[in-house]
């Protein structure tokens, strides 16, 4: 999908607001417009993947992903045929409204997210929201402790 003529259209929006302004204030809004070509690009990308991202939790037995292509943004949708797996929780309801969360982690750890979840054929997006599910559905709690046994130390991933 080719983002350009989103961003034409902003363009000539953004110069026929300011044309009664006179030949100045058209200036400057022309240089606005071309100065805010990225950030309107970004937005757009932000937006095709919360879209994305909806449509997957509500398909079913496919995924819907946003790849870039220099500076063209592809919608991929990935069929997700998988066994069931007595061990794997049920999907969470969506009965509320979805939100966008950063999330920060090693290059190494997302590389082997990125392979454990094309292995099984779902977006990383719903492997770690089954991930987080299976982990929120564990008993709240430190683990039992073993009396006489202390570990202390620094361990790194």
């Amino acid at each position: 999908m080719d983002l350009t003529p989103y961003l034409e259209a902003l363009r000539a929006d953004l110069a026929a607001a300011a044309a009664p302004g006179g030949a100045d204030t058209a200036k400057a809004a022309e240089l606005l417009s071309h100065s805010l070509d990225a950030s309107a690009r970004l937005v757009l990308l932000e937006a095709l993947s919360d879209a994305a991202a909806e449509i997957t939790t509500r398909l079913p037995e496919a995924s819907v992903e946003v790849r870039l292509r220099g500076r063209e943004a592809d919608l991929v949708v990935t069929a997700t045929v998988t066994e069931p797996d007595i061990a794997t929780p049920p999907p969470p309801a969506v009965d509320g409204d979805l939100t966008r969360l950063t999330l920060r982690m090693p290059e190494a750890l997302k590389t082997h997210v990125e392979q454990i979840a094309a292995a099984e054929g779902i977006s990383v997006n719903a492997w770690l929201v089954r991930a987080v599910t299976l982990a929120v559905q564990r008993p709240a709690g430190p683990p039992p402790a073993r009396p006489g046994k202390r570990i202390t130390g620094f361990a790194q991933a």
